[in-house]
């Protein structure tokens, strides 16, 4: 790490904090840490929490996504919604596994 290297920390979720890090991607000589919130429980976040066990991964995608240089393309594939995967109900396929 360079000694004019920024360290710059983003604390959330959601939307807010998708936008936040897609403009903070491309700022020189940063170094991006996201802490993600996971407590969302409306629609598929709640299912796949109540049916399945498992934390919701939806913001963590985004997230990731936000900061990808491939953004356009993760997120035709990251986020697309099938609507006939059983139990899916139109939840993105990276949140069905």
């Amino acid at each position: 790490m360079k000694a004019q290297d920024k360290r710059i920390v983003t604390i959330g979720g959601g939307s807010g904090q998708f936008a936040l890090l897609s403009g903070l991607r491309d700022l020189e000589d940063a170094r991006i840490t996201a802490i993600v919130s996971m407590v969302d429980s409306g629609g598929s976040t709640g299912r796949l929490r109540d049916e399945l066990g498992i934390l919701p991964p939806g913001d963590i995608l985004k997230c990731i996504l936000a900061l990808s240089p491939y953004q356009n393309t993760c997120r035709s594939i990251l986020l697309k919604r099938f609507k006939r995967i059983a139990g899916s109900r139109g939840t993105a396929p990276a949140t069905c596994s």
